[in-house]
């Protein structure tokens, strides 16, 4: 029996039915947040490891090939978390033409990538037929390249500024090129907490209401969560339920990425949260979310060694190579890694590395 029918029997059995280790049930949001706030270390990353492999039966640590587009930096949303925004009329604001793109996802084609994340900020001045252009013209000289792009933010901020629904918005992007949603601008999924972070970004409800869109139109995704700002402990449980709630209901997301707030040149300031704390909240994602199947590692974020411990408190995919990324880098924190250290990294930790695409389909 292939890997991968054999992954799905052990997801169907584990999203159905009860663990026979009390740790191993579908656990509630107080257990949760007793594992997140009390839970010895190593014990719940080993919970968190026995799950993974439950899951996922392997050693395998799968990463993708890709590259990260921002195609503009002007933005009407100005998240006090975020160093990378401009306003219109600033020095460094830009938007770039469809023929830099072009030549950047050339690069990304010619180094065997295959996922393309193009993002951007919420341009007062971008209507639909931007990207319907771009990502025509990226299919069509690009086809092998899967295009897992925009946040729900931009998909509402586009709809408002071209008069079409959501839904309409998102059938016109899809026919156009559009595959995969990743799950960025979730922050926290907690009203009270956009508030203070990035009050004029959509709603947490909004931010469903996209996947959601997107889920009825035959699309997948990925779900994010940016922690570590001004959240309590409880927020992150909420997030995580909610997250969790959607999957059962669709089974739209492939993977879940925790990473962290990177404080720095950014209105908001404060302290980067731990690498102790990333590596409970990540085992605690990969314990309550037991409905999906991928943990994403965050590399960017915390580095390599970090990243590579990651693996052992539940992760099991290590993100993409990024050929480029412009927004965690504008805050002054910066980790760089190749294909090469990243398959490295994998190896040390004791894990045979496979390159997959968007779909988690692991490449020959």
């Amino acid at each position: 029996m292939e890997l991968k029918v054999v992954s799905e029997i052990f997801l169907i059995f584990i999203s159905i039915f009860c663990y026979n280790n009390e740790t191993m049930k579908e656990i509630s949001e107080k257990k949760a947040f007793f594992l997140l706030t009390e839970e010895e270390f190593l014990k719940l990353g080993k919970t968190a490891e026995e799950i993974r492999f439950l899951i996922n039966p392997e050693k395998i640590v799968t990463y993708v090939i890709d590259r990260n587009i921002n195609y503009t930096n002007i933005c009407e949303s100005g998240c006090k978390f975020c160093a990378f925004y401009r306003n219109e009329g600033d020095e460094e604001a830009y938007l770039l033409d469809h023929s830099e793109i072009l030549k950047k996802v050339d690069e990304l084609a010619s180094a065997g990538g295959t996922q393309l994340l193009i993002q951007g900020g919420l341009h007062p001045n971008i209507s639909i037929s931007y990207l319907e252009d771009l990502f025509r013209k990226i299919k069509n000289k690009f086809p092998s390249i899967i295009i897992h792009s925009l946040s729900p933010a931009e998909i509402i901020h586009i709809s408002k500024k071209s008069e079409l629904s959501v839904e309409d918005t998102l059938i016109r992007l899809k026919e156009a090129g559009l595959e995969s949603l990743p799950g960025g601008g979730a922050e926290i999924l907690v009203n009270e907490i956009r508030s203070k972070i990035s009050p004029k970004k959509i709603g947490w409800k909004e931010w469903q209401e996209v996947m959601y869109c997107a889920h009825k139109l035959g699309m997948k995704g990925t779900a994010t969560m940016m922690f570590g700002s001004v959240e309590k402990p409880q927020d992150i449980i909420t997030h995580l339920k909610r997250v969790r709630e959607f999957q059962e209901e669709t089974g739209f997301f492939r993977a879940f990425i925790p990473w962290t707030y990177q404080p720095g040149k950014n209105e908001l300031g404060g302290v980067k949260a731990s690498s102790y704390y990333y590596l409970r909240v990540l085992a605690v994602s990969r314990i309550y979310l037991h409905n999906i199947r991928n943990i994403q590692a965050s590399w960017v974020t915390q580095g390599p060694k970090v990243s590579q411990l990651a693996l052992f408190f539940g992760a099991n995919d290590m993100g993409g190579t990024m050929m480029e990324e412009n927004v965690v880098s504008a805050t002054g924190w910066r980790f760089l890694m190749d294909r090469n250290e990243i398959v490295e990294l994998i190896k040390e930790a004791g894990f045979e590395p496979k390159v997959r695409n968007t779909r988690y389909e692991v490449l020959e």
